[in-house]
């Protein structure tokens, strides 16, 4: 008798075994020196809004606190996916983190891959890679869904994407903001890509939306710091 494959094993068996070989040290006594590097697209560069803030300078502008040094990098690249991120991470993001004692790094990515076809196998697969490597460094890590789009059948691929990197960060213990579903359907969301100057991304007011879903779900936490 042929077995059937499960599709649901089958994007599993393609990732890797989760075995890092450093662990992530915050500092305890004086003053932390926090590299913080967000990665990404272009909703990480903030393409469509206005003020040029994006959602990341919105986060960063909330994050100051008297007993952290941050030092925040944006790699946010138009048109990238996962496959690019991957590529390119190693050797830009190490630079920003040279002389910190503390490495973090925040993934933003999935929408370019909907968008352009890439298997769901492939960018599960990505974004496995890119948290091993960096937990492997020693490199904290945070993930930050893509957002729904005004086009319907792009959302029917984006919600499965985002499904899929909610598991690859709970199985490795990596907070992750879910942008799509409190997003999908939200009146000010789809009233500010429909203004927008630049299709597909919102203006300043779901820029705002967005750094207020990363802000409220487990960002100070994550970075140890009171609100």
């Amino acid at each position: 008798m042929t077995m059937k494959s499960d599709p649901r094993t089958d994007l599993l068996s393609t990732e890797p075994e989760f075995t890092p070989s450093a662990e992530f040290h915050v500092a305890h006594e004086g003053p932390r020196d926090v590299g913080l590097v967000f990665i990404g697209a272009s909703l990480v560069a903030g393409v469509g809004d206005p003020k040029g803030q994006g959602w990341v300078s919105r986060v960063v502008g909330r994050t100051q606190h008297p007993d952290v040094d941050i030092t925040a990098y944006n790699l946010g690249v138009r048109g990238d996916t996962s496959a690019d991120v991957l590529n390119r991470w190693r050797t830009e993001c190490p630079p920003r983190w040279a002389g910190r004692s503390e490495k973090r790094l925040v993934v933003s990515v999935g929408g370019n891959d909907a968008a352009k076809g890439m298997t769901l196998a492939r960018h599960r697969l990505n974004l496995a890679n890119i948290l091993d490597d960096a937990a492997s460094a020693g490199i904290g890590t945070f993930v930050v869904s893509p957002p729904p789009s005004s086009d319907h059948d792009l959302n029917h691929k984006l919600e499965v994407l985002v499904e899929a990197q909610a598991d690859v960060c709970s199985r490795r213990g990596v907070p992750f903001v879910d942008c799509f579903r409190p997003l999908m359907g939200h009146e000010q969301w789809q009233s500010d890509l429909a203004a927008s100057r630049v299709p597909g991304h919102p203006g300043q007011a779901g820029y705002g939306l967005i750094a207020w879903l990363v802000l409220h779900n487990g960002w100070y936490d994550w970075l140890q710091i009171s609100s």
